[in-house]
Order: structure tokens, then C-alpha cells, then sequence
């Protein structure tokens, strides 16, 4: 019997449910939280591993560290454009299943390091092999249209979210019986996502939707070129994900060191402040996203949420105490709308034959962003709390973020009034 097939008809609507189809979105859903699990269980046990394997002093353990953050997001930044015109040639599945395998030995070596070298390995495989995203991406896109496709984004951007809290929260838990069971974890985690997706994945990307591979897109530029002359108006909203993820990037590890330097937190506010914010996205990206998108539309609810975002970071950096930094928290949250919302957006731009380029591409400047934006901000932050600046300069990084997100607020309401060609459309080569 042949694999039922999930692809949105020519008119870019969402398929009729077949058989398989919701199983397959369901594993979409636990690969992405899987995945975000698996890179987040490390994250407590990373350093201290560093280290044991010969890292030196704090100061050394912290350069190391940064070294390998920096190799792993410039590895996606190659790689994901990569998979993601690979997925578009030979369909999603064998690319998602094949990160979910390859994690898993990698995360295996990793446990196994004798040394720093070994462990640098298996970062520079991590960052290689982390694929998923972009193809599972380009999965949901396929088995979904209209205004059901933000409500599909919206499950992966959750999925993610908890991802992201529930990975160090189980990683802190098993280096209390080893400083490498966390590692052992998230094999287990990865080879069993990849095993589950061997029986309920069916393949979304028709036959005649598959794309070959063309060299000169493989590479991360060519990817952005290809897609910005394919597409007018495309690299501006491609522009608007980029800042947002500068954004997103920056003030994730900034939210760590900053509030315990000037609010004073112990790790357990901390640990809330992570899961209010994981809880309320998870509610707002499953729930409220396609209601909202079926109520506004895909714009109207991108620029909220981008609003709601330049909101939340003005009120971070005025804050003065620990209360009043929790109002931005709200705003922060509904800022997360803006998302699935954008991305839905521009994935109805392009055909179906180049969804899996667009997510590709998506990641790749995302992986950009990890790169500039942590160190960034983190140096401004040091920088204004090593001099003898009023507590107002205190706040200075949120402040950058704030001016990146209304620069993304602009960027977006200009490049999206426009309706631009649709996957329809060039598909009929009009």
C-alpha cells in the first residue's frame, strides 16, 4: 500500500484529513520537543563536564563554553540550508529521521568523551546534524494551508518552548546521579524519537513537488539569493525574522545574569520565570494562534505580537525592582504570537517545492543571531555594570533589543502590506 500523502493541493489550502495525517503531526510535535529537550538536558552539566575533561579555571570554563556555543550555531547556520533543499529534493522524512539518528550516536560520543577534543567533536556533529527544525518546518507547511498553517507553526514554536524548559529541568535532575547520565538522556531521547518516526512518519512532499538540487544554493547566501529573486519582497520579511531573532537570542541568556545582578534571584525565581514563560507559550502558540489568526489574520497578529514584544523589553529595561520587572512578563508572552503568525506568512509566499529552502534559510539566519546577539548584549552588560552608571544604564541591553524589535516592527509593516505572489502563482508562472 502506498504512504498516504500530506501535501497541500495546487491552490495551497490544507489537505483533506487522510489517514496517518494526524499521527504525523503529532510526531512532528514530540520531534521538535524532543529535540529542544535533548539540547536542553546538556545545558546544566555542560561546563561542569568542560571542566572535569581539563577546562581550567571558572574564567577558562566560560571561554570554552562560548567557544563551542559559537561552533555549534555557525555548523546550523551551514548546515540547515542544507538539509533543508535536501528536503525538498528527497522529501521531509528521511531528513528528519536521519537528525534524530544522528543525534543520538552523537550524544552518545559526547558521553563517552575521554577528552576536550572528543567533546568539541560531538558539539561540531551536533551542530551538523540538528536538522529537524528546518524540515519539520517544511513538513507542517505541507500538510497544512490558509489559516491553518500559523496553527501548525504555532505547535512547533510550543513545542520548542517546553522543549527548552523541560530539557534542563530533567538535566539538572540526572547530574545528580552522573555528570554524564544527562548525555545518555538525550540519546535515548533522540534514537527513540527516530524509532517512533520509522513507523507513524509518512512522507508530506508529493512527487511532483520535489525540487533538484542546485550546488550553488546548498550554501546559506545562495539559499537567501535564490529565494529573494524567486520572490520580491521576500527578503524583507526574511529581514524581519532575522531581527526578531536577534531579539529572541539575546535576551535569553541575558534574562540568567541580569536579574541575578541587579534583582538579586536565586535559581528557583529563575526556574519560574522560565516556566511561566515556557507554560504561557505553549498555551498561546497551540490555543490561541490559530483563533487569533482566524479572527485578525496572519499580519494584524504578527504586528501585535511585535508590538507586545517592544513593549515588553521597554518595561524590562525601566524596571527598577524585581515587581515591576514581572509586568513585562505578560507582554513578553503575548509577544510570542508574533512567530507562527510571520512565519506562516511567508511560507504561504513560496510554492511547495521550496518550502523546505525557505526553513532552511529561516534557520540558518537564525543560527546568525545565536551567534551575535548572546555576545552582544552580554558584553553591554557588562559594560554598563563595570562603570559607575545610574541604574537607568542598567537596563541598557533590553533597550538595544526594544530598538531591534520596533526596527522589526517597521521592517514588517511595510514589507507585508503588500500580498506579493503566492505559492500559487508561481507555481502557474505567473
Amino acid at each position: 500500500m502506498s504512504r498516504p500523502s500530506l501535501s497541500p493541493n495546487s491552490t495551497g489550502h490544507a489537505p483533506e484529513l487522510v489517514p496517518g495525517r494526524q499521527a504525523a503531526q503529532a510526531f512532528i510535535f514530540v520531534t521538535i520537543l524532543l529535540d529542544f529537550m535533548a539540547m536542553g538536558v546538556i545545558v546544566p552539566v555542560l561546563p561542569r563536564l568542560i571542566q572535569t575533561l581539563g577546562g581550567g579555571t571558572a574564567g577558562q570554563v566560560a571561554k570554552i563554553f562560548g567557544v563551542f556555543a559559537a561552533i555549534f550555531a555557525l555548523l546550523q547556520f551551514i548546515a540547515q540550508p542544507v538539509q533543508g533543499a535536501l528536503s525538498d529534493r528527497f522529501g521531509r522524512r528521511p531528513i528528519i529521521l536521519a537528525s534524530n539518528f544522528g543525534l543520538g550516536f552523537d550524544y552518545m560520543l559526547m558521553a563517552l568523551a575521554p577528552g576536550l577534543g572528543w567533546l568539541l567533536l560531538g558539539r561540531i556533529i551536533a551542530g551538523a546534524a540538528a536538522g529537524s527544525l528546518p524540515a519539520a518546518s517544511a513538513y507542517m507547511a505541507d500538510v497544512s494551508g490558509g489559516e491553518d498553517r500559523a496553527g501548525g507553526f504555532g505547535r512547533i514554536w510550543a513545542a520548542a518552548s517546553a522543549g527548552i524548559v523541560l530539557g534542563p529541568l530533567l538535566g539538572g535532575a540526572l547530574s545528580g546521579v552522573d555528570l554524564r547520565a544527562p548525555f545518555w538522556a538525550a540519546a535515548g531521547l533522540s534514537l527513540a524519537n527516530g524509532l517512533y518516526g520509522l513507523f507513524v512518519l509518512p512522507e508530506s512532499l508529493r512527487r511532483e513537488h520535489r525540487a533538484p538540487v542546485q550546488f550553488n544554493q546548498l550554501n546559506p547566501v545562495g539559499a537567501l539569493v535564490h529565494l529573494g529573486r524567486r520572490y520580491p519582497g521576500l527578503l524583507g520579511m526574511m529581514l524581519v525574522s532575522f531581527l526578531s531573532g536577534l531579539t529572541w537570542q539575546g535576551i535569553n541568556p541575558l534574562f540568567v545574569v541580569y536579574t541575578i545582578f541587579r534583582y538579586h534571584w536565586t535559581p528557583l525565581d529563575i526556574s519560574l520565570l522560565l516556566a511561566v514563560l515556557g507554560g504561557c507559550n505553549c498555551v498561546l502558540q497551540i490555543w490561541i494562534t490559530p483563533l487569533a489568526v482566524k479572527w485578525a489574520g496572519e499580519r494584524r497578529v504578527a504586528l501585535f505580537g511585535i508590538a507586545a514584544q517592544v513593549a515588553a523589553l521597554l518595561t524590562f529595561g525601566l524596571a527598577q525592582s524585581s515587581g515591576r520587572f514581572w509586568l513585562g512578563v505578560p507582554l513578553l508572552c503575548a509577544g510570542n504570537l508574533a512567530g507562527p503568525a510571520w512565519q506562516a506568512l511567508i511560507s504561504n509566499r513560496v510554492s511547495a517545492t521550496e518550502q523546505g529552502r525557505l526553513s532552511g534559510a529561516l534557520s540558518g539566519l537564525f543560527a546568525v543571531a545565536g551567534i551575535v546577539a548572546p555576545i552582544t548584549l552580554t558584553s553591554l552588560f557588562a559594560m554598563v555594570t563595570g562603570a559607575k552608571f545610574t541604574s537607568l544604564w542598567l537596563g541598557a541591553p533590553f533597550f538595544v533589543a526594544c530598538f531591534t524589535s520596533a526596527l522589526a516592527f517597521a521592517v514588517a509593516a511595510l514589507t507585508s502590506r503588500q500580498p506579493g505572489r503566492g505559492p500559487e502563482a508561481v507555481e502557474m508562472g505567473v
